[in-house]
Order: structure tokens, then sequence, then C-alpha cells
């Protein structure tokens, strides 16, 4: 037996209490309704997975998945998802082959991610929402999934936050201009916005001037955009910057109508930890703490990744995502005033009046919640005397006492 005060979650996990739920749900119910005014579905998949299927995408190390120590039959190893676009691209493909496209998915679920930093490292479990909009590519989808996490944000009342955007085919184009040995550090390094590491690589001046300037690509769009007029892109990297700055001009004019479109900051030295990107990535920033709040980005080649392994010709579709972090919502919400404060009260209180009574007073308290919109509690200690229930009242703010008789007779009672 375990000695003393050991019953505690184990490491990484967490219990929620009622107003911890009341808080969580607050947001994600506004979430989800924003989900819902946009033509979104709801997909649950499954909390365990293969880790055939977890790993194929790349979008996570092998260390950071809790693998389940379990004897499979055929060896099959699995572990809790600590994400849900690879199960969501494994749906996709194997269950919505038949399906018309684009497919309009949103999920609300928790994920389970082995901390980096140890056994004591820090929370495992975490609360996620987030969407996956699949077989559509182009400005107008990328400007859906911008705009959508827009009005997330606005329906939390969360008007502080920032988007910082990217643009990943065009920063590992960028990035190829290096020697191949060196392009996994020059990427590491502007990630971290490590300049001094850039400057003490064993790089040409050349490519070191380069890699500094990639850094500085970073500030308002039209800003950063003149920028890359002093590069030397080629036909396929001007492509991709016509389209990026086709989608920054639909979201100034979006914001010129009216629609709450946080303020953008364009990064072109964002890079996502997940390889899987193909296009626009971006990052939901909250400018007062400068916490992460939720990210996503445009994948168009993930779902190949789990087409049929037999097929000779990998079809896939385009697809573009994101995820908000609802534990860090819940954290920024914190001191607005806009999360609720304390769990519902009931309405009534219903007593019997000794035991005789115990029939009656299920009854009348059954037919006060046939209105559906009342809370309705029983007084379950047929000792307590009526100043007693009072009181109990009075603490857990219910305003209304119904005293029930062993007739069947009721009498309320306004509690002050």
């Amino acid at each position: 037996m375990p000695e003393g005060n050991s019953y505690q979650p184990p490491t990484g996990g967490r219990d929620l209490l009622p107003l911890d739920v009341v808080q969580k749900r607050w947001i994600e119910d506004r979430l989800e309704q924003v989900f819902h005014r946009w033509g979104y579905h709801r997909i649950i998949t499954s909390t365990v997975e293969t880790m055939d299927t977890l790993m194929a995408g790349g979008a996570i190390e092998r260390t950071e998945v809790v693998e389940l120590q379990i004897s499979q039959v055929g060896d099959q190893r699995l572990g809790l998802r600590p994400e849900l676009t690879a199960s969501i691209a494994r749906a996709a493909v194997t269950r919505l082959a038949s399906v018309t496209y684009p497919q309009r998915l949103y999920y609300n679920a928790n994920v389970f991610r082995r901390s980096a930093q140890g056994s004591r490292g820090g929370q495992q479990e975490h609360y996620q929402a987030g969407m996956e909009l699949i077989g559509a590519s182009g400005v107008m989808a990328d400007a859906e999934a911008v705009l959508l996490v827009a009005d997330c944000l606005h329906e939390v009342k969360l008007a502080d936050a920032q988007i910082v955007l990217g643009e990943a085919a065009l920063t590992y184009s960028l990035l190829s201009e290096f020697p191949k040995g060196a392009i996994a550090a020059v990427r590491h390094s502007i990630a971290a916005l490590d300049r001094v590491a850039l400057e003490e690589m064993a790089l040409s001046d050349e490519h070191k001037h380069l890699a500094l300037r990639l850094m500085d690509l970073r500030g308002e769009p039209t800003e950063v955009l003149a920028k890359l007029k002093d590069f030397s892109l080629n036909e396929s990297q001007q492509a991709i910057v016509s389209r990026l700055k086709s989608l920054i001009e639909l979201l100034r004019l979006e914001r010129a109508q009216g629609v709450a479109v946080p303020s953008i900051i364009l990064d072109l030295s964002l890079i996502r930890p997940f390889d899987y990107y193909t296009g626009i990535v971006f990052e939901v920033i909250s400018a007062q703490s400068r916490q992460i709040l939720g990210q996503g980005g445009r994948y168009d080649d993930l779902l190949a990744v789990y087409d049929a392994p037999n097929q000779v010709e990998k079809k896939g579709f385009p697809g573009i995502g994101f995820v908000l972090n609802i534990e860090q919502l819940r954290q920024e919400l914190a001191d607005s005033g806009h999360l609720p404060a304390q769990t519902p009260h009931s309405d009534w209180l219903i007593v019997p009046q000794g035991e005789a009574a115990a029939a009656a007073a299920l009854a009348y308290a059954q037919k006060i919640r046939s209105d559906k919109t009342v809370r309705v509690e029983l007084s379950l200690n047929l000792e307590q005397s009526a100043d007693e229930v009072r009181a109990i009242a009075r603490k857990r703010n219910i305003k209304q006492i119904a005293w029930i008789s062993a007739e069947g007779l009721s009498e309320t009672e306004i509690v002050h």
C-alpha cells in the first residue's frame, strides 16, 4: 500500500475540478459554435493509434510519443495520439475516400505528449480544438483557415492576439542555397533567432550574410515583402511570393470591411518543427505573455503518405489546418473577466419533511426538472433542522427551497 499522500495523478497528469471544467467548456462551446457557422463537422478519432500512423507524417519525434507497453497480436506497437492531424489524415484516406471534397472537419480532444524535459518535465495531457480543411488549395482556402482562426479568437473575446504568418515552401527553397551539410544547423539557428550561432558557423561570408538576411525577414507585411525584392528569386519562388501577397491583401480587405482580423506579422524565418508543411504556416501569439496559443499550416503532401501502400500512384489531397491550445487560451483569459468565476448554482433545493415525505419530494423534484433549464437538488439528510437546511442553501447560493410534507404538499421559501 502507498504510504502518506501518495495517491496523486501520474507525472504529467492533471485533474480538472468543476470550475476548471466550466471554464474549459466556456471556451470549447464558443469555438464549436464558430466551426458550425463555417460549415465544419466534428470528427472523433481513436485516442490510441499504431506507432506507424503516428510517425508516418514526420510530425513528432518518437521519444515524445507516450507508447503503450502492452503485448499486441502481430507485434503491433501502439501509442497515445500526440496531435490530431495524423489521425485525421489516416481517417480521410481510409474512411472518407468516397465523399465529396473539400471536407471541413473540426475536433475537440485530448492529446498526450511525453515531455522532452524528462519524467518530471511538465504536463503530458493537453486539450486542443482545431480544424482540417481537406481537398482545397489556393489563396481562398488559405484565407478561410486564417479568417476562421481569427473568428475563433474573436468569439472567445481574445482581442490582443497576433498572427505570425510564414511560408514554408519559400523558406525551405531559400534554405536550399546553403551547403547540404549546413542546412539543418542554419534552419535550427534561424528558427531559434540565434544570430550569434549563425555568425559563428563555418560558412562563407556570402552564406552568413544570406542567413542573417533570412532571419531579418520579419515584421509588417509590406516591409518584409519589400525586402524580398533584394533577393534573386527564381520563377517558382516569385510565384509563391505572388500568392502570399494575394493572401495578405485579401486579409487587409477583410479587415477594412470590419472583419475582426488580428494584426499580422509576416515572418519568413518562421519554421515549424514539422516537415510536412508545404505552404503557409502560422502561429497565434499572445501580445502580452508572448506564449503560443495555437499554430497551423498547409500540408499538401501529407495525405498521400496514408494512401494504400500497393497503389502505384498515391494521390492524396491538399490540406490546411490549425490547432488552438485550450489551456493556454484559459490562462490568457484568466484575468479578463470573461470566463465564469464560479460553477452554476442550483435554482431549487427540495426538502422532504421526514421519511414519509421522501417519495413526494422525489416526484416534486422531477416535476420541476421538466423545465430543462432549471437545476434542482434534493436534500438527502432527513435529520437536518430547518436552520441547517437554510444555511446550506445560502452557502450554495440556492435561492428557493421547497418544503415537502408527507401529504405531498409543498411550501416554497425564498432564501435571503
